[in-house]
């Protein structure tokens, strides 16, 4: 089984949030080392590269509850919009974390019980994103 995890976001800024998001999850110990931007290539006649997504190694073990719980975190901090993540598994599983959700969640019981939701649907390989995440 594939280990890596890709993060996208739905924004209009979304170069700017994934910096903010690498920035945020390389402080972890956890992820320092793990988390890179993947950069589409640029076009003649622009600078440089924009990012369009984050890659995530991930260890053996059950690690996908920690990253969600990372991504969960910093959403809750985002004021800007519908700020959606999209993390996605080689195979097609996929989850989405958005921040409207995130923010209105009170309290650690609330927080657990979208993350386990989310990292079940991750590791389990059931594909799509109209779960625990509304989105």
């Amino acid at each position: 089984m594939d280990r890596a995890v890709r993060i996208e976001i739905r924004n209009g800024v979304s170069g700017d949030l994934l910096r903010s998001l690498h920035a945020a999850l390389s402080q972890e110990p956890e992820w320092r080392g793990r988390v890179s931007l993947v950069h589409r290539a640029s076009r003649p006649g622009t600078l440089g590269n924009w990012p369009e997504a984050l890659a995530v190694a991930l260890a053996p073990g059950g690690v996908a509850v920690g990253l969600i719980s990372a991504v969960v975190a910093w959403a809750r901090r985002q004021s800007v919009g519908d700020v959606v993540c999209k993390l996605s598994r080689a195979d097609g599983s996929s989850v989405e974390v958005s921040a409207p959700l995130a923010r209105s969640l009170r309290g650690a019981d609330e927080v657990h019980v979208l993350v386990k939701g989310l990292a079940r649907e991750l590791e389990g390989g059931s594909s799509g994103s109209g779960g625990p995440s509304g989105g």
